[in-house]
């Protein structure tokens, strides 16, 4: 996944772009900095890479089993969508859940292949102003569903990192102990946001004269249950090409360390860093062939193929808003967010 977005407070007008202005310029020559010496260590270890074992891996595989993986990478993909049905909920939008299900999908799928600000918020941007949202709800949609990614995350790699199922390569800088402690601070970040929004039910904040609020404490559980879903069906589907050669446990974890370094390394679709995250971790475990094949199905089934659907719905998307253009004030009501039933 997962998800390569960066997490924001979920009831912002914008994503922040803080800090000071030192930080801001350490970031804007660090992360490009870091990617280019990612990618530059996985060019030189390409040639290592047991190419046509994974070529052969990748032709063993059954039709049943591309097939079930295909399907789980589908429903997680689907249960993606459902982010957005929680903003939905929050802001009380008027749009049909279809429409904004819709929206989510298409952009998760753009947002794995093309990045972040691609797809998790220029196209999300651009098709809810087509559909007649202001700024300010559409940035609560897409900080909610960021902040229901990662804190979903949190979720399953705090428990992950902090029970030791994960074991760190020998040369790693981070010490176990270390690693634990990082897997209970996820879980206590995601213990701490659902107290946060007990604590602040009902406090309001004006930001560009709408009233925004933090999720109810049951509508919190939502999105730490449904995210922490998704993140499982992505390690199911990833458990299954690799037909059960390492425990799921241990397949889950990785697919997590992998995907938060995807998400500070600025290479679209992260990638190589998948694959370069899975050697280093598994390499010991299953052979480098059938992990290849592994991982280049995964990357099919779970981005490529999704981008083909996302773009058809992109397409069908942007002709049904030109057929049905919003009223002038839809979308701009202020309302506070109704209780979940």
């Amino acid at each position: 996944m997962s998800d390569s977005d960066a997490m924001p407070f979920p009831d912002v007008q914008t994503l922040p772009g803080s800090g000071t202005p030192i930080w801001r310029r350490i970031r804007r020559w660090a992360l490009p900095v870091l990617g280019l010496v990612v990618l530059a260590l996985l060019l030189s270890h390409a040639h290592k890479v047991d190419w046509a074992g994974a070529w052969q891996a990748l032709r063993r595989y059954s039709p049943g089993v591309l097939l079930a993986a295909l399907a789980l990478c589908t429903a997680s993909h689907a249960l993606y969508g459902c982010y957005d049905l929680i903003g939905r909920h929050h802001t009380r939008h008027g749009l049909p859940r279809w429409r904004s299900w819709a929206i989510a999908v298409t952009s998760y799928a753009f947002n794995l292949n093309l990045g972040s600000l691609v797809g998790g918020v220029a196209m999300r941007a651009r098709l809810y102003a087509r559909a007649g949202l202001d700024e300010t709800t559409v940035a609560q949609i897409v900080g909610l569903s960021l902040a229901t990614n990662w804190l979903g995350y949190g979720l399953v790699a705090g428990c992950v990192f902090a029970s030791g199922v994960v074991k760190l390569p020998s040369e790693s800088t981070l010490g176990e102990g270390a690693f634990r402690a990082l897997g209970l601070l996820m879980l206590l970040l995601a213990v701490a946001y659902v107290l946060a929004c007990a604590k602040m039910q009902g406090r309001q904040w004006k930001v560009r004269g709408r009233r925004v609020q933090l999720p109810s404490p049951r509508l919190a559980l939502v999105q730490l249950g449904v995210a922490a879903a998704n993140w499982a069906l992505m390690a199911s589907a990833m458990y299954l090409l690799l037909g059960g050669q390492v425990p799921y446990s241990v397949t889950l974890g990785v697919l997590l360390a992998a995907s938060v370094v995807g998400v500070v390394t600025p290479i679209p679709a992260g990638l190589g860093v998948l694959e370069a995250v899975y050697l280093a971790l598994l390499s010991g475990s299953v052979r480098q062939g059938a992990l290849m094949g592994a991982l280049l199905a995964y990357r099919a089934l779970y981005y490529l193929v999704p981008l083909g659907g996302g773009l058809v719905l992109y397409v069908l998307l942007e002709r049904y808003a030109s057929a049905h253009p919003p009223p002038a004030a839809d979308g701009n009501q202020e309302l506070s967010p109704p209780p979940l039933r």
